[in-house]
């Protein structure tokens, strides 16, 4: 990767929808050379995909949540399962198993408490292997980036 297709990559992760010859134009390459660089990097993987990106309160989630989640039982076999089922549900924007204190973390973005409530029983409680969750519900956000400076 060179400097043309890092400055391609942070180009796009600010708006994925410029033309590829308004791209071209800001690197200073042709069309062709710009879109077969574009195409390399997605069939490389550098580029998993392209998305839109919504305000999460105009789209109806206005509530977030981080929940960090300890397991009862542990072990490859039950992390997974249970970000298996994480992950299934739809108000579970990220979820990542990680070390230290808890085994995993999770990003909400709710549309009010009530669907909290709902998710907190099919998640957290009876027979899903949790063994307690503490959850903090964002008051503010100071900064939320998605690009990944290259």
């Amino acid at each position: 990767m060179d400097r043309i297709d890092r400055t391609l990559l942070n180009l796009l992760q600010r708006d994925a929808a410029r033309s590829n010859v308004a791209l071209a134009e800001a690197v200073g390459l042709a069309p062709s050379s710009c879109l077969r660089r574009l195409q390399r990097l997605k069939a490389s993987g550098v580029i998993a995909r392209i998305v839109a990106i919504l305000h999460p309160a105009k789209a109806g989630r206005p509530l977030k949540a981080w929940v960090t989640v300890e397991l009862k039982l542990h072990g490859e076999q039950h992390m997974r399962r249970f970000l298996e089922r994480a992950a299934a549900e739809e108000a579970v924007a990220q979820a990542h198993g990680v070390t230290g204190a808890v085994d995993v973390v999770l990003l909400l973005q709710l549309r009010d408490m009530e669907e909290f409530d709902v998710l907190c029983q099919r998640l957290f409680r009876d027979e899903t292997n949790v063994a307690r969750f503490v959850t903090m519900v964002v008051i503010r956000t100071a900064k939320e980036e998605t690009a990944i400076v290259v």
